[in-house]
């Protein structure tokens, strides 16, 4: 069984994937609202992907004989005034999941539930890859600027736009 302290920590992170989630779901509808069909698939593509990270922890707390809590979500904002301000919610978004994972590793470790830190450092390494992936977009933007032509090609290819592998950097 976790302790309390762990339970309520992984708990309180299910509840920021559900909201990763659901913000990057407003995200694509505002993308393919917009145009930005290449946009849209990649936001509903990482929606999913959050999803999944969340079930992930909900499975990993019921197997440790804790119950997982589903959170009632608020309505993430679902207007940007362009690509760069979507992207930049994303990376302020990524920022603090990471911040909130690095509390539930500490938590885990003050009270030495090493099984959950060991599960807990997919986490860690997932969080670089996505912080990563990220700034990336974001100065593939700023290399686009307000040309419309380069935001079409941004758009046409952010799909190839990946987590880098382990080893190439962040």
């Amino acid at each position: 069984m976790l302790k309390p302290e762990v339970a309520t920590a992984l708990n309180q992170q299910v509840e920021l994937e559900a909201q990763s989630s659901h913000a990057y779901l407003a995200m694509a509808v505002w993308a393919e609202t917009q145009g930005y069909d290449g946009t849209a698939n990649f936001l509903y593509r990482h929606a999913e992907e959050e999803r999944g990270h969340m079930l992930k922890l909900i499975r990993f707390i019921n197997e440790r004989g804790s119950k997982a809590v589903v959170p009632a979500l608020g309505a993430p904002s679902p207007y940007f005034s362009g690509l760069k301000e979507a992207f930049e919610s994303v990376l302020e978004h990524e920022t603090r999941v990471t911040e909130s994972i690095n509390e539930v590793v500490d938590v885990c470790l003050r009270v030495k539930d090493y099984p959950t830190h060991n599960f807990m450092q997919w986490y860690v390494a997932e969080q670089l890859e996505e912080e990563g992936m990220a700034r990336r977009i974001l100065d593939r933007l700023a290399l686009a600027g307000d040309s419309s032509g380069a935001l079409y090609h941004f758009d046409r290819d952010i799909t190839s736009i990946e987590p880098m592998e382990e080893g190439q950097g962040a």
